[in-house]
């Protein structure tokens, strides 16, 4: 699933730009992508859309305020492990992840399969959310999101 979203990002680079979903389907198995995983990659999609605009609007979950404190429930601890909680503490900390888009990342996170969720897998999804909501990162903010850390030579 992770590399149909994968695709998508790199080729819609704007939402506006990605095709209807019947359309993108077809792109995606022509493409070479099996069934299965554009499956999953379209229902997940179909999620986010839902996630980033939900209807009728939760104001709670729309607009949650910059001063509330963010307590993560057992299952979200076992789903996203210690490592993606501080890579999204770190965000938002850093001012790069709203209250509202970490929401988002939150949901989408709890809908993928397996447990618990890579740091690589945490990264597209945050990338997703930030195609989803038509915002580019910065800079450096892409470069953490996009390199391979593994592969950092500590100075």
């Amino acid at each position: 699933m992770f590399e149909v979203l994968v695709f998508v990002y790199e080729n819609y680079f704007t939402g506006e730009a990605c095709p209807e979903p019947a359309h993108l389907e077809r792109k995606l198995s022509a493409v070479g992508f099996e069934s299965d995983e554009i499956e999953d990659a379209m229902t997940w999609l179909k999620g986010l859309d839902t996630a980033a605009h939900p209807k009728p609007p939760e104001p709670w979950l729309v607009q949650p305020s910059s001063l509330s404190v963010r307590i993560y429930t057992a299952r979200e601890q076992n789903q996203l492990g210690p490592q993606c909680l501080g890579f999204i503490s770190f965000l938002e900390s850093a001012r790069v992840l709203s209250a509202h888009m970490r929401e988002v990342v939150m949901d989408r996170a709890m809908a993928t399969p397996g447990a618990p969720v890579s740091l690589a897998d945490l990264k597209i999804i945050i990338l997703m959310v930030f195609w989803r909501f038509g915002q580019e990162p910065d800079a450096l903010v892409l470069d953490e999101l996009c390199e391979d850390a593994t592969e950092r030579v500590a100075h």
